[in-house]
């Protein structure tokens, strides 16, 4: 059951944490810390790793009928956490500069992580057990047709978030590869 915002609290914690070390960073060099000097690269990287986890991983449990790797409302905390620690490293890692490709993948996971708080909102309106499963047995004829509006929206939710997804890993993968082939490769 997905009542309480631990997973919000950890994930606050963990940007301040990780802003704190953007600050040391940027004390000590006294310059913003360029997207393709080390720690550019390293808070860029590891940034994108948790971003891909949180796709991933999450949807892996999501969609095994036979895994059972913990319970769904965990898997779902991990989704959230990491689908904001992850863009708010990848926000740092850009070195406020917004152009190009980068700046599109930017773009594209804000609204991601914008949506992905709208979607929290809305499944936080459906009853659901420990394991996030639907729990309808005890409501009432009043709140069936709040349930049945918040089914829907949460399905009109998926249409959208899903979808911007992929757009958004395409989007990472391709400014990846070109940070390679142009950074690396051409050197």
């Amino acid at each position: 059951m997905l009542r309480s915002s631990k997973e919000l609290i950890f994930a606050f914690l963990a940007c301040i944490l990780v802003a704190a070390s953007y600050a040391v960073v940027l004390q000590s060099t006294r310059q913003i810390p360029a997207a393709g000097g080390l720690y550019g690269h390293a808070i860029g990287i590891l940034g994108f790793l948790l971003m891909l986890s949180t796709e991933t991983l999450y949807s892996l449990r999501k969609r095994s009928r036979t895994a059972r790797w913990g319970r769904m409302s965990i898997w779902l905390q991990f989704h959230i956490f990491t689908g904001i620690v992850g863009p708010f490293m990848v926000l740092l890692h850009c070195s406020w500069k917004f152009n190009g490709l980068a700046a599109v993948t930017l773009l594209l996971t804000g609204v991601i992580v914008v949506s992905g708080f709208i979607g929290r909102y809305i499944y936080t309106r459906i009853p659901r057990t420990a394991d996030g499963i639907e729990d309808t047995g005890l409501i009432g004829q009043m709140q069936a047709g709040a349930l049945a509006n918040a089914r829907r929206l949460l399905s009109l939710w998926h249409t959208v978030h899903i979808p911007i997804g992929v757009a958004l890993f395409t989007a990472a993968f391709a400014h990846i590869l070109g940070a390679l082939y142009y950074a690396t490769l051409l050197k």
